[in-house]
């Protein structure tokens, strides 16, 4: 059966903002500076921000009883844009942390939508857990898919390998596969990042090793922020013996390290067409998330997110639109 990722994965987004630079040691002894994702460039109405915009003004716009918005670090970018087109322009969408416009993880996010301080998440389906939780406080949360992305592996620029099959992918993380030599590329133990226990993006390995028992990584090996795996390979260029995984659009957009190359799974690449085909094995839906009884405004602009004009701004800011003209 193949594994749904997208709508699973975003569950591993924890925020960076406008972090210091960190140090990490090469495999050569030299340290290597990296430096975090800064949210701050996507604040809506800020003056060049980078966020995307509609080619003319908003067919509605929300001048009171705002909903509030939370969600996931990858997703920022494409609730931001909604909220500069529909939102009048306040200063207190600086606040990543409270306020209207939030950014606080996505695990953070479920606890303030089920404890009614937001009013809509954008984020993937909730994990077991946080749907126990809902239920024991009454709740039934509510899905609206409204948009697509792909779940990525990549490598070191300079290794060889170019794909990867889903079973050398489950080999690798299971540690039967230990050195790219066993799969065509260079002999080389095979460097395996992994997230911590109970983030998103470890839920979603867990789902495509489909039960599958996967390796204890040298605590090392395991990266805390959604920046971290990308730079932490780019890091081993002169070795190429690093794997990592995160989101197509995260990967290519928000960090957008050229070090690294994303690999084809099964010979198929990530791409507009075979993510919103579903060809791209690991392909699946965000969310916009609400706990029932929706204010007017919320069920109003939900469904303007899912009208041409937010499809676009999903589209733009570089996901696939869930609703295709």
């Amino acid at each position: 059966m193949k594994p749904n990722i997208i709508g699973l994965f975003f569950l591993f987004c924890i925020m960076i903002i406008s972090c210091p630079l960190a140090i990490k040691d090469n495999n050569d002894g030299t340290a290597v500076l990296k430096e975090d994702i800064n949210l701050y460039q996507y604040i809506p109405f800020s003056e060049g921000n980078k966020l995307a915009t509609l080619t003319k003004n908003a067919s509605i716009k929300f001048l009171e009883n705002l909903p509030t918005l939370d969600g996931a670090t990858a997703l920022y970018p494409v609730y931001a844009s909604f909220v500069q087109a529909v939102y009048p322009s306040l200063e207190k969408y600086n606040s990543l942390s409270d306020g209207i416009l939030r950014c606080t993880t996505t695990s953070q996010a479920y606890l303030n939508l089920i404890n009614g301080v937001v009013d809509i998440i954008f984020c993937a389906v909730p994990s077991q857990n946080q749907i126990a939780m809902a239920a024991a406080r009454g709740i039934t949360l509510n899905l609206t898919p409204i948009g697509r992305d792909a779940f990525v592996f990549f490598v070191n620029e300079n290794n060889p390998i170019n794909d990867i099959t889903i079973e050398q992918i489950r080999s690798i993380y299971s540690g039967s596969i230990t050195d790219w030599e066993e799969i065509g590329g260079e002999k080389s133990e095979i460097l395996a990042y992994q997230r911590p226990i109970n983030s998103g993006s470890q839920t979603a390995l867990e789902l495509i090793m489909e039960g599958l028992p996967i390796m204890n990584p040298p605590v090392n090996w395991i990266q805390n922020g959604m920046a971290s795996p990308i730079d932490e390979v780019a890091a081993y260029k002169n070795y190429g013996n690093a794997i990592g995984y995160s989101f197509l659009f995260f990967t290519t957009e928000m960090v957008n390290n050229n070090q690294i190359k994303i690999l084809s799974i099964d010979d198929v690449i990530p791409s507009f067409e075979t993510i919103q085909t579903d060809k791209y094995p690991f392909s699946g839906s965000f969310f916009a998330i609400t706990r029932g009884n929706e204010s007017e405004n919320t069920i109003k602009f939900i469904e303007w997110i899912l009208s041409d004009e937010g499809q676009y701004l999903i589209e733009k800011t570089g996901y696939v639109p869930i609703n295709l003209n």
